[in-house]
């Protein structure tokens, strides 16, 4: 990590920059606010609260990136309240044991990758359950089955009542595996999908297996009579029609009638590796029209 440290006490400062040298880090040691260089990028910043409040501020508004850990002579509404407020992450006070500086900044650059992953997840679950919707009630006990032609959605229940029950998914296809131990995820919501793949005795035992424990099953074939409650769900999906191979030109074809109205010309010749020049010629030679609202 690239760490700032502005603190006008030298020796303190050195004993740190020499320990996160140790621990791999590039550090760099400033006295006061005119020595910083503004154009850097700095994965930490180590700030005494011993300038002045002006200077403190200027720095946490600058840096709002970066993980702002305050190094603190004495606690108050200046020293700590209002940096706090204003962006730091935390603060330590003087003298302080090296160990607790050090367990404080991987511990929020940890928390910052994490949130950083989070992010990333939720907008690709909001892209991968784009257009898929239902209105079919959720049963409220488990467990429950799934009986679709599109596995997003029934991927998209059980997210939904993970998210409701407040538990972690623990996801288990029966394409290869067909001995199930609820009790090994029993704080879990176990999530078996693939129930088309087993044979009925399999399929019998595993129904009986469940009976008391937070399984949601799913099938993309007629699951018949279960004892459980079901919800069936077919969606009209052009693609979900497709049980063959295609020609590269039927491909690019059938995605761009499928997703010109979802997303524009750029986006669009992105995802399919062409060109926009590329992706209008497609366009003449398969005589596909485009809306005059499309941009």
């Amino acid at each position: 990590m690239n760490i700032l440290i502005l603190d006008e006490e030298v020796y303190l400062a050195q004993k740190v920059a020499i320990r996160l040298h140790e621990e791999g880090n590039y550090c760099t040691h400033v006295s006061n606010i005119k020595e910083i260089k503004f154009d850097e990028q700095y994965d930490v910043i180590l700030l005494s609260t011993n300038i002045s409040t002006n200077d403190v501020h200027k720095i946490i508004s600058k840096f709002k990136e970066s993980i702002i850990i305050l190094l603190v002579s004495y606690i108050n509404d200046t020293t700590v309240t209002k940096p706090l407020k204003d962006g730091a992450m935390d603060y330590i006070v003087k003298p302080f044991i090296m160990d607790e500086l050090v367990r404080k900044i991987y511990h929020y650059d940890e928390f910052k990758k994490l949130k950083q992953m989070k992010k990333n997840l939720t907008n690709y679950i909001d892209f991968a359950f784009y257009n898929i919707e239902h209105d079919v009630a959720i049963p409220q006990t488990l467990p429950f089955a799934i009986e679709t032609n599109d596995q997003r959605v029934a991927d998209k229940i059980v997210l939904e009542v993970a998210q409701r029950l407040d538990k972690t998914i623990k996801f288990i296809s029966l394409e290869n595996n067909t001995k199930i131990e609820p009790n090994d995820f029993k704080d879990e919501l176990l999530y078996i999908y693939d129930f088309h793949y087993v044979k009925k005795s399999s399929k019998d035992l595993i129904l009986k297996t469940i009976e008391n424990f937070d399984v949601i099953l799913s099938s993309l074939e007629d699951l018949g009579d279960i004892p459980y409650p079901k919800i069936e769900l077919k969606i009209a999906n052009k693609l979900s029609t497709v049980d063959s191979i295609l020609t590269i030109n039927d491909y690019v074809k059938l995605m761009v009638t499928s997703f010109q109205d979802k997303y524009p010309d750029t986006e669009l010749s992105r995802r399919l590796g062409i060109s926009r020049k590329s992706l209008w010629e497609k366009r003449k030679k398969f005589g596909i029209e485009k809306d005059k609202g499309d941009k």
